[in-house]
């Protein structure tokens, strides 16, 4: 590359493809607006020579060669002389503002020329499109704000309901614009203060004032004005401009050049349906008009629907064009908040479990109506779901949708509520005007006193003739509290009702007293508590009855242990017998109630040997502790026979099975020989004695033998055991070791592990095991002891 220009990066760039085509859409770009301008100085020309026509009476060719000659003569541009033309011709308000400021900006470096040229410009612009009040704003912003100073513009519609709908802005961003584009009734914003006060709003600077408007964190310090839009002394609107610094006061003839634009606006806004919704502008079609006016005169709630679609014609929703005054939202949300919604948005559970959006569809699509009562509907605010119970109507009409929802009245259904309690509870209620001495009972009061509802209410000063005459006292006791002194009274009594019937009766009532102090009402309800009162004195002679058991049930415990305790006790002296040690431990049940039939013997017979025995009868109570006694004393006594410990058992199953009851028991008996230092044993389904010897434990062989009282005749196997010196034996019953959670065998291997430590007495032995003892059935133990010395 060669020349001045070369190695400039400037020059690369224009040269470049993407430079060129920069340069390309810059020039464009200056040609639209230069054509946009010149389009708009034909619009004004044109107009100006239809006047000339008009006034001259002659064709357009020869209004224009005038309108070039008058210019000319006149030193001013063909534009200047027909914005003069125009003005002149028009003397409306636009014209005076346009001859103001013309004043004011002549002694300024400002070109009349453009002045006046945007403002009819800007007029222009307003009224060719005054359809569309978005193109109005950006008009409006262009032409006479922008020179102005002005960054943003805002045209507020009015809504019937006191809201307010953006229906045009420019300067704004698209997603501030959206978040404002409704404004729910009695929002204090810039642009409310204009409506409510019916006047121009020039804020200086929106920080000092703190009211909410649209794009204030883009110029939280700017100025602001706000003019109600109004044609024929009514407000449709409001328009709302933006300054981005503090706007100091302005002259005279600017206020009345922004007065004359929010006139042009109010135009604009008369052919503007509101808007509601987020990118819809939807006009109000013939058939929504009819309707609205329709539901207006319902006295029932009720919503005009009107199907909201998609650029293909899909239909995506439902929009509330209106609810009429009547309607009553479930979440108590106003009418304002609802009307111009979508249905999704304001209630978007309606797609859900109640199906009301697929109804409304429905109705739509087939014209058939839908009647639904106590239909449950929920509206989702805050994400907090609210339900509610309505009857439902829904019919089509044209192409909207009319829904009528009744919602439950609340007074009537806790009226409702209230009668069925009364009902259930069998409560009556009565007032009584102590001044006219009308007495008024309800409904369930007639019943309770079994009179028709077309008899007269009985008086309070009437009720002892209709009480039992043991009762007269509890009466007059409740009257002279209620009406001498003044205060509250209740009252059981019984009711002697037209039919025969006595029936159990509670009254409550007060005194109803004026400001004075006097006495004017007694109000108060009866009660029907027979059904109460008869089941009270059945508990009472239940509890009695239990009282008068338990007392048995004791007596009879306590009896049973001291028999058992006498025959038993927890603690008895060592026995003795030559080179034996013997000792023994009973442990009672912790429940005195659960007296058990557990026994142990330990005696010298006459030949000298030595009866070692445990036994367990069957079940709890008097009957086992009697039964425990005779097999005790029956062992005892068969023992000084000299027969060994199998035929023993033998004879003591047959003294089992011929007792009264049939009772069951088991048992281990052993006659120890103090000369051979020998044990023969024999059992009768009881567990086996348990060995200690050198730090070992172990149960002796598992013998044959039946429980005693099974059968009347059977044999009993025996056997004998060798001890040594410092051997130790234990007999037991199955309540040391015996457990809920656990097999049998389990707990006697644990038995076994805590018998191999063994201290140095018996006694202390015992007393170990019973500590250590993990049995849970709260059961009667009984321990035998015998160590070699």
């Amino acid at each position: 590359m060669s020349g001045p220009d070369a190695g400039r990066p400037e020059a690369d760039a224009a040269s470049s493809p993407v430079g060129r085509l920069a340069a390309t859409v810059d020039r464009l770009r200056r040609e639209v607006q230069a054509a946009q301008a010149e389009a708009e100085g034909r619009a004004l020309v044109e107009l100006a020579k239809g006047i000339l026509v008009e006034r001259l009476g002659c064709g357009p060719a020869e209004a224009a060669q005038q309108l070039s000659d008058l210019a000319e003569q006149a030193g001013t541009t063909p534009l200047e002389l027909a914005v003069d033309v125009i003005n002149q011709a028009a003397k409306d308000r636009v014209s005076e503002v346009t001859e103001a400021f013309l004043a004011v900006v002549r002694g300024s470096d400002e070109p009349t020329e453009s002045v006046a040229v945007r403002l009819r410009a800007a007029e222009s612009a307003a009224l060719a499109a005054a359809h569309d009040t978005q193109a109005v704003a950006d008009s409006l912003l262009q032409h006479a704000l922008g020179p102005l100073g002005a960054v943003a513009v805002a045209i507020w519609a009015t809504g019937s309901d006191g809201s307010l709908t953006l229906a045009g802005s420019a300067g704004f961003s698209p997603g501030e614009a959206e978040r404002w584009r409704y404004v729910p009734p009695d929002v204090a914003t810039v642009a409310r203060v204009a409506l409510s006060e019916g006047s121009t709003q020039w804020i200086g600077s929106l920080e000092r004032t703190g009211l909410p408007t649209l794009g204030r964190q883009l110029h939280p310090d700017g100025g602001r004005v706000a003019v109600p839009a109004a044609t024929a002394g009514r407000v449709q609107g409001i328009l709302e401009i933006a300054w981005p610094a503090p706007l100091p006061p302005q002259p005279p003839q600017v206020m009345r050049q922004v007065e004359a634009l929010a006139e042009l606006c109010a135009h604009t806004l008369q052919s503007y349906a509101h808007v509601r919704g987020h990118d819809e502008r939807s006009v109000v079609l013939p058939d929504a008009a009819e309707l609205m006016d329709l539901t207006d005169g319902l006295h029932d709630p009720a919503l005009v629907l009107v199907p909201h679609v998609d650029g293909s014609g899909k239909l995506l929703d439902f929009r509330i064009q209106h609810a009429n005054d009547r309607f009553l939202d479930p979440a108590g949300r106003p009418r304002a908040v609802i009307n111009g919604a979508l249905l999704l948005e304001a209630y978007p559970m309606a797609a859900g479990g109640g199906d009301l959006f697929q109804r409304i569809e429905r109705v739509h699509a087939t014209g058939e109506p839908f009647r639904a009562r106590r239909m449950s509907l929920t509206a989702l605010v805050g994400e907090v779901p609210l339900a509610a119970v309505a009857d439902l109507s829904i019919s089509r009409h044209g192409t909207c949708v009319l829904l009528i929802w009744r919602i439950e009245d609340e007074a009537a259904r806790l009226a409702s509520l209230l009668q069925n309690a009364q009902r259930l509870g069998r409560i009556g209620g009565f007032e009584e005007d102590l001044l006219t001495g009308e007495t008024t009972w309800n409904g369930q009061l007639f019943a309770l006193y079994g009179r028709p509802l077309s008899s007269s209410p009985v008086r309070l000063e009437e009720l002892s003739e209709h009480t039992h005459p043991d009762d007269a006292v509890v009466v007059g006791r409740l009257l002279r509290t209620l009406l001498h002194h003044r205060r509250p009274a209740s009252a059981a009594f019984r009711l002697q009702r037209p039919d025969g019937v006595t029936r159990h009766m509670r009254i409550v009532a007060e005194p109803v007293l004026d400001t004075d102090g006097r006495l004017v009402a007694v109000r108060g309800a009866y009660q029907d508590i027979s059904s109460q009162h008869w089941t009270e004195v059945a508990l009472a002679a239940t509890r009695d009855q239990l009282a008068q058991t338990e007392q048995q049930a004791s007596e009879r415990s306590r009896l049973t242990l001291q028999l058992q305790h006498a025959i038993m006790p927890p603690t008895r002296a060592p026995l003795e017998a030559p080179g034996l040690q013997v000792a023994v431990r009973y442990r009672p049940a912790e429940e005195e109630h659960l007296v058990g039939g557990d026994w142990y013997d330990a005696v010298v017979l006459p030949s000298g040997l030595v009866m070692l025995c445990v036994g367990d009868v069957a079940g709890h109570g008097i009957e086992a502790a009697t039964s425990m006694v005779v097999l005790r004393n029956a062992l005892r006594g068969l023992a000084v026979t000299g027969a060994g410990p199998g035929q023993l058992l033998s004879w003591l199953n047959i003294v089992a099975h011929h007792l009264t009851g049939s009772i069951t028991a088991t048992a281990v008996c052993g006659l120890y020989d103090p000369s051979r230092h020998t044990l023969r044993w024999a059992r009768a389904g009881h567990l086996p004695p348990v060995l200690v010897r050198d730090a070992q434990a172990a149960p002796l062989p598992l013998l044959r033998g039946m429980l005693l009282g099974a059968v009347p005749d059977t044999e009993y196997e025996e056997e004998e055991v060798q001890l040594a010196a410092d051997d130790t034996l234990l007999m037991y019953t199955d309540g040391l070791i015996e457990r809920r959670d656990r097999s049998v065998e389990e707990s006697l291997t644990q038995l076994l592990v805590q018998a191999r430590t063994a201290p140095p007495t018996l006694d202390q032995q015992l007393d170990r095991l019973l500590t250590y003892s993990r049995s849970d059935t709260d059961d009667d133990t009984c321990i035998v002891g015998i160590r070699l010395r």
